[in-house]
């Protein structure tokens, strides 16, 4: 009989589903790290919400463990790399609280707009400062929406029945869905910040949206904005936000996540314009029951059967096709996520060709794991699993073809993305059998094997740009690993695809981009 340990507090009902299907379930709650290393040898599978750390020091002492699964989004208490490495599986529960955290968002606002919670304190503390609190009304306000995928429309749909005008960033959505979902779509984030009367952000914590909310971005704000922040600690930087609030640029914060958690002090704490909460946004009883349950049927089915659902990094593959696929799931997995580093704007369609040998293949899974790499630039929450579904719900047109006729390649896959303002294509190959390399990028023939440090360079055909490009980044102390260059035709349109043992910082690439020649410049990691 499976065993799972459920160390974090869930509803009951996931010691039910458990115990229905037959799997011994233990709960044993506020462990140590050290605790836990002693007892995780003796389970199959481990639940956990966001209290537990699962390390890589708990996940070694794990000799047993199968399936690690989070009943949440957020993974980011668990070492997805390390539980890969070992073998085990990490699953998760997508849309599980996004009605809960959209309704929080909109608590938020409201009570921001309000200053209901100042007003509370005070009443209770025998003043009665009716003029004081002083707020102000939502309807004919604008909201400005940064991430409009499930908690963000949903975030949108609650705000048009408050009668606000809603405004929506997202390069992953389209003006069909925009429409659908009745906001108006923007193409800048300045252009959110110069009209929107409250923000409410809804993005992933990743390189790019990491201290989104700076200094100068609230500069671009509308004097007066008020910010909301129910996604992930971060995305502001805090001190910045302090500063404008005190300097009268920003009204008011509310704020249900930090950068440090839990927030025992921090630098907003201390503004009378601020109200903070403790990481609520799931934390309600219908999301924690929907979760718990849906946790526990996703391990269940995975240690009786072996079928996988919403893991982060694992396939949902027989043991027998994935031997076959693991090189071109590879393949797949780099030209999607090459594809997706460079689409900054809403995509309309994705097509995978497939030609030669693969062609003759289950390719569902490549094109799944490839619209994943394609999506998590933005969406830190996609897998091959779910990522279809976030495809279908964005609109976003997604085909496979396959040739019976022979390919110049013994096998190829080719990606081609169409956004709202080009098309873009890029193909790959497997040397050896076994090696993924780029053979192909918007048409131009190229050979290039993928490291974790790239460069995608557009430039003109002229003299001078190699000798130019590699004059910069070796005064700055960089070193190149791998240089392959392709071009349409002489004098032409060309591209460079440049390995580097590191990247490179902000004043160094800025230097890159003001090189004759060059058109555009993209650091790039796989």
């Amino acid at each position: 009989m499976p065993k799972v340990l459920i160390a974090d507090k869930l509803s009951p009902s996931a010691v039910e589903v458990f115990r229905r299907n037959g799997i011994e379930a233990d709960v044993a709650v506020g462990l140590t790290p050290e605790e836990l290393k002693e007892k995780i040898s003796a389970y199959d599978g481990l639940a956990v919400r966001s209290a537990t750390k699962v390390t890589s020091s708990i996940l070694t002492s794990a000799s047993g463990l199968k399936v690690v699964g989070r009943a949440g989004i957020g993974v980011d208490n668990i070492d997805v790399p390390a539980a890969t490495q070992r073998g085990i599986v990490v699953m998760n529960t997508p849309g599980g609280n996004a009605i809960t955290t959209a309704e929080h968002a909109i608590s938020m606002m409201l009570a921001l707009a309000r200053r209901i919670p100042q007003a509370n304190e005070s009443t209770k503390a025998g003043r009665w400062e009716k003029s004081k609190f002083t707020g102000v009304e939502v309807t004919n306000k604008i909201l400005g929406v940064v991430g409009c995928g499930n908690i963000g429309a949903i975030v949108a749909d609650r705000a048009r029945g408050l009668k606000m005008r809603v405004v929506a960033y997202d390069p992953f959505l389209s003006h069909e869905r925009a429409r659908d979902i009745g906001v108006r779509k923007v193409d800048t984030l300045d252009e959110l910040y110069k009209d929107a009367d409250f923000i409410t952000l809804h993005v992933p914590m990743t390189d790019q949206t990491k201290g989104m909310i700076d200094a100068g971005a609230m500069t671009q704000m509308k004097p007066g904005v008020r910010i909301i922040n129910c996604a992930r600690g971060g995305l502001i930087v805090e001190e910045d936000l302090k500063a404008a609030i005190q300097e009268g640029q920003v009204a008011g914060a509310a704020i249900d996540v930090f950068e440090e958690e839990p927030a025992k002090s921090n630098p907003l704490f201390e503004l009378e314009e601020t109200i903070c909460t403790p990481h609520l946004g799931a934390s309600t009883n219908e999301a924690q029951e929907k979760v718990a349950v849906q946790i526990a049927e996703q391990m269940s089915d995975f240690l009786l059967t072996g079928a996988v659902s919403n893991a982060l990094n694992m396939p949902s593959l027989t043991a027998e096709e994935s031997e076959r696929l693991g090189p071109y799931m590879t393949l797949a997995e780099q030209l999607g996520s090459f594809a997706g580093q460079l689409t900054e704007s809403g995509l309309r369609a994705v097509t995978l060709e497939y030609e030669g040998h693969v062609a003759e293949l289950n390719t569902r899974p490549l094109t799944q794991t490839a619209l994943a790499s394609l999506l998590r630039p933005m969406l830190d929450t996609v897998n091959m699993v779910n990522a279809p579904v976030i495809a279908r719900e964005r609109d976003i047109d997604v085909a496979e073809i396959k040739y019976e006729r022979p390919s110049d390649y013994h096998t190829l896959i080719r990606l081609t993305v169409q956004t709202e303002n080009q098309k873009r294509s890029v193909a790959g190959t497997l040397f050896g059998g076994d090696k993924p390399r780029l053979v192909e990028i918007k048409g131009i023939p190229v050979e290039a094997e993928v490291g974790p440090h790239m460069l995608y360079i557009t430039n003109e055909d002229k003299p001078g740009l190699i000798g130019n490009l590699g004059r910069t980044l070796g005064d700055a102390g960089v070193n190149i690993a791998t240089f392959h260059l392709g071009r349409a035709a002489r004098g032409s349109d060309a591209i460079a695809l440049i390995e580097i043992d590191e990247p490179l910082s902000p004043p160094v690439l800025d230097q890159v981009r003001k090189l004759p020649h060059i058109k555009q410049v993209k650091p790039l990691r796989f």
